[in-house]
């Protein structure tokens, strides 16, 4: 597989700043938020807003707060150079690839909650999983 050579930003300052840049040509932005291990339905999403956006941003985060504690984070897949192959075979402006600390600073204690909706489906069986994906987003 070759070495894709998209842009990565790695920082929110980075991509708001390729952002700011993407609006001052005149683009408009849709972003699709991942936790990677790209598949159809991620692809999709991307071709989805690339038909509603000149310029399309992929996140790829693998989100710690959307792990409950019978939930293996560190066995979550993660293989950035598939995923970086697919954004860029499916005309991806920018990847943001951020680290653990740059979403979730020392300090930070804020969490979304989102009440009562977080105990059923997925919810039920995942304690927390809802309210981790509604605080990185």
């Amino acid at each position: 597989m070759d070495t894709p050579t998209l842009p990565i930003v790695r920082t929110v300052a980075d991509l708001r700043r390729a952002v700011a840049a993407f609006r001052a040509q005149g683009s408009s932005v849709a972003l699709v938020p991942t936790m990677g291990a790209l598949h159809e339905g991620h692809i999709a999403l991307v071709r989805e807003a690339r038909r509603r956006a000149a310029r399309v941003v992929v996140s790829i985060f693998v989100n710690p707060t959307q792990f409950g504690p019978n939930d293996d984070f560190d066995r979550y897949p993660r293989d950035e150079e598939r995923d970086l192959a697919i954004c860029e075979a499916e005309g991806v402006a920018l990847v943001l690839l951020p680290p653990v600390p740059e979403i979730y600073p020392d300090g930070a204690t804020a969490t979304v909650s989102v009440g009562p909706l977080s105990t059923v489906l997925e919810g039920a069986a995942r304690p927390g999983h809802f309210d981790g994906v509604t605080t990185v987003v």
